[in-house]
């Protein structure tokens, strides 16, 4: 398999094309997504780290739709959202989430940017899950989420193991499906959404982070579940 940085991510061009041909819901749900990122960031006090979770969670909820959508420019926009999403997660330590968002950008960020054949006909690559493929599925989600319970309990001390490691081991896992054009991908990140809003609210409510998270969060869910129901969106219809 060739390995070769994607050149038209340095052309303003590309980036144009990338945000084309979305589904009518999906644009609607982008400007909805963006002015409750910013409102809420707005709303709260003001600091670095505030900003930060803004920028993250601007470009994380736009990335989740571009993969929604099969769109190249996921990678990118992925690669900078986890990469800001590491240090909000220290900050916050939810360190299974830090592991997460590093899979994500070796996984799902930089196969787009480095192998242009994986995300080439993404629609034509799609299918499913045979009952065996489900099993070794539950087995590597079963192992990860081990890994992450022990690393938050033996290695870092988080306040929230439990919570934090299910909801990395479920994303993990749903990432993996991702690479692989499985679409029961979506099945992973809808109950990985829903962890997530009470691991970021749970974290909120204890101090250690805002509630900026919390709602983008809801966002994902609210995305996984277009994935679903929009007929324009190629992984269900």
């Amino acid at each position: 398999m060739k390995v070769q940085l994607k050149a038209d991510i340095f052309k303003l061009k590309w980036y144009i094309n990338q945000m084309r041909g979305w589904s009518f819901k999906t644009y609607l749900l982008l400007m909805l997504g963006i002015g409750i990122i910013i409102g809420t960031t707005v709303a709260s006090p003001i600091d670095q780290i505030s900003l930060l979770t803004m920028i993250a969670a601007i470009l994380g909820f736009t990335c989740t739709l571009a993969i929604t959508n099969a769109r190249q420019i996921n990678g990118i926009l992925g690669l900078i959202s986890a990469t800001i999403y590491i240090i909000v997660s220290v900050y916050a330590q939810n360190y299974a989430n830090v592991i997460l968002q590093g899979v994500y950008i070796v996984i799902l960020d930089l196969p787009v940017l480095l192998l242009p054949s994986w995300s080439k006909d993404t629609e034509k690559h799609i299918h499913g899950l045979t009952l065996t493929k489900w099993l070794l599925t539950i087995i590597f989600f079963a192992v990860v989420l081990v890994l992450l319970y022990l690393l938050d309990t033996k290695i870092f001390t988080s306040p929230r193991p439990l919570i934090d490691a299910t909801a990395g081991a479920i994303g993990i896992t749903g990432s993996l499906l991702c690479t692989l054009h499985f679409r029961e991908q979506y099945y992973f990140w809808t109950i990985q959404g829903v962890l997530s809003i009470i691991l970021w609210g749970v974290t909120a409510f204890q101090g250690d982070a805002n509630l900026t998270l919390f709602l983008t969060y809801i966002l994902y869910l609210i995305n996984d579940l277009l994935a679903f129901t929009d007929k324009h969106v190629s992984w269900f219809h």
